[in-house]
């Protein structure tokens, strides 16, 4: 998700789409909320690790 949401922050910055920088920011935090989350050991979604 992390990386989706760099990616799609690159090409809406490049491309000039203000939607996709928008979306890529969203999936940028997300992704590390609960990117840390797992990190620190606490469960996500019910599940401890996600396979």
């Amino acid at each position: 998700m992390i990386v989706l949401g760099a990616i799609l922050l690159i090409l809406g910055l490049v491309l000039g789409m203000s939607i996709l920088t928008y979306i890529g920011v969203v999936l940028l935090v997300i992704g590390a909320v609960l990117w840390v989350l797992g990190a620190v050991g606490r469960p996500v979604g019910g599940r401890k690790v996600w396979y």
